[in-house]
């Protein structure tokens, strides 16, 4: 009998059948995903879709080609006017809060327990399947606690480094011109600078390695916006094989990089322990690794002193800096480039970084690197005018009973999200005069015009303040690369000196083709995506080493 239920019950799942419980089950999951979001107050406007399950799901619809123009349309209707509004997001998180800029200290002051910076990442990057349970809150701790104290130590090893993998990237003919892939020379430079860092030599050199580490951050990148446009329920159904590729790269790199690991770990107990006189004089390589063993030991975390967990360990750190430097370092090319060439940017940063490097007697130093005025400006206003997301500052919030915004009055319930506009804010004509034009000298011109002066003239401590704030690293509502505010990025000091001395020893010793009109590139849903074929014309400088 049981035997002729199963007959009667396979001949009835015709394809048709298959086909209509998929679909069913399908919009059963929006409704559902829809029923568990927060839920806004009328109060606040909404551009791109009411807040209706019919809207809801006409924003998520169109999501991908159409929110750049949401959110630039709420900038100029509502946040210009000190009003916050909602957009709709991806179909998989809640629909946002567009905060203006003007209650930026409102949202960055909320503590932690009520609006959360690492619960934001934690959905946006969904951390449970990609970084495989393991979240980036020891490593930031960690990079909070050490890099800036060891910056300094670190450029000669740094230089090093970008000059080796430039050296490796571009050649060294100085006879014939040479098309390169934009895209692909940054990713030979950058991942071998920031893994000298993180790992140290030799690993930060075996091509293997650094192969896997580009595939995984390309992976959380891509797998971020595929499980964006699926529904929560579905999610565990559809993640194990999307991050299967995370898998993979994670494991090849941990092939090599356990031996390291583990030899580090075996040095530095035997050093702590005082017993072995071969350790005496011995010190560990000043990188991530030793600091992430370091940490742990004084935190009293036995569980991160093992080679998987702290491999697991570095993999948001070697996310976030290749991904993003590999980006910016993208973009400043293409700009620089791409420009008026009677404008003289080239020129002008050659003439500044060989002269100050002279001065430097060969050799940069945190003091050299900070007189770099006209590179650091060449840089902060690639970041301004060539975004590759509409924000990079969100935050969820947490506190069970909400939050209640104090200028507006509005009620944003728990698992709201909240957002910073970037985009918007850095191509506002009211903050930056001719925001659509890329002007290299932007923020250089004003602290050149001031160490000009006599020292009787530059005035008071206040104003020399507002002049050192004009740099790259400093940052403010107006200017958003890094974030703002207590959670603002807490490498971007090393990815400053990183992309000065690149950009540096670049100009100096390569020709650059200019570009007779940028590469193109393209919204979507929050990403810019990158002209990642664009190509360029380069030839090494003669009477260069």
């Amino acid at each position: 009998m049981v035997s002729g239920v199963s007959s009667q019950l396979l001949e009835s799942l015709t394809l048709g059948r298959l086909v209509a419980a998929l679909v069913l089950f399908t919009i059963s999951s929006f409704v559902v995903d829809f029923t568990w979001k927060p839920r806004y107050p009328k109060s606040l406007p909404r551009v791109g879709s009411s807040g209706s399950l019919i809207g809801t799901l006409k924003g998520w619809f169109y999501y991908v080609t159409r929110y750049h123009s949401w959110v630039t349309e709420g900038y100029e209707k509502y946040s210009k006017k000190g009003r916050a509004f909602v957009v709709p997001s991806a179909p998989c998180r809640p629909q946002e809060i567009v905060v203006p800029r003007s209650q930026t200290a409102w949202m960055l002051e909320q503590p932690d327990r009520v609006l959360s910076t690492k619960e934001a990442h934690r959905d946006t990057l969904h951390n449970d399947y990609q970084f495989f349970g393991v979240d980036d809150h020891f490593p930031i701790q960690t990079i909070h606690k050490h890099l800036a104290r060891n910056i300094v130590g670190l450029i000669p090893a740094v230089q090093d480094e970008v000059h080796s993998a430039i050296d490796a990237t571009f050649g060294k003919d100085t006879e014939n011109w040479r098309s390169l892939n934009l895209w692909e020379a940054w990713l030979g430079i950058v991942p071998r600078v920031t893994n000298r860092i993180i790992v140290g030599v030799p690993l930060c050199r075996n091509q293997e390695f650094l192969k896997c580490q580009v595939g995984f951050a390309d992976d959380v990148v891509r797998n971020s916006f595929l499980l964006d446009m699926f529904p929560r329920v579905f999610q565990p159904l559809v993640a194990p094989f999307f991050v299967s590729s995370n898998w993979w790269h994670w494991r090849k790199s941990y092939s090599y990089a356990k031996p390291v690991i583990e030899q580090r770990l075996h040095d530095m107990e035997r050093k702590d322990s005082g017993v072995d006189p071969a350790y005496e004089d011995w010190q560990p390589p000043e990188d991530m690794l030793t600091w992430l063993i370091r940490q742990a030991k004084v935190d009293g975390l036995s569980g991160e002193l093992k080679a998987e967990m702290l491999s697991k360990r570095i993999l948001p750190v070697e996310f976030a800096a290749i991904h993003t430097t590999v980006v910016t370092g993208f973009n400043l090319l293409l700009d620089l480039l791409s420009s008026e060439p009677s404008l003289g940017y080239i020129d002008g940063i050659r003439e500044e970084t060989s002269r100050v490097f002279v001065e430097e007697n060969g050799a940069w130093t945190k003091k050299g690197l900070a007189r770099l005025h006209r590179t650091d400006s060449a840089i902060k206003e690639s970041m301004r005018f060539s975004h590759f997301a509409r924000a990079l500052t969100h935050r969820k919030v947490v506190a069970a009973e909400g939050v209640t915004n104090a200028v507006e009055g509005w009620h944003a319930p728990y698992g709201a999200f909240l957002m910073l506009d970037m985009a918007g804010t850095h191509r506002d004509p009211e903050l930056y005069p001719e925001p659509d034009k890329y002007d290299a000298w932007r923020f250089s011109r004003e602290r050149e015009a001031y160490e000009a002066k006599p020292a009787e003239e530059k005035g008071d401590t206040e104003e020399a303040m507002r002049i050192k704030k004009l740099g790259m690293v400093t940052t403010s509502p107006e200017y958003l690369p890094f974030s703002h505010g207590r959670h603002a990025c807490p490498g971007r000091f090393f990815v400053a000196h990183e992309l000065k001395m690149i950009l540096a020893y670049l100009v100096q010793n390569y020709e650059l083709k200019p570009l007779a009109e940028r590469p193109k590139s393209m919204w979507v849903g929050a990403n810019f995506i990158p002209p990642v074929q664009a190509t360029i014309e380069i030839r090494r400088r003669k009477g260069t080493v």
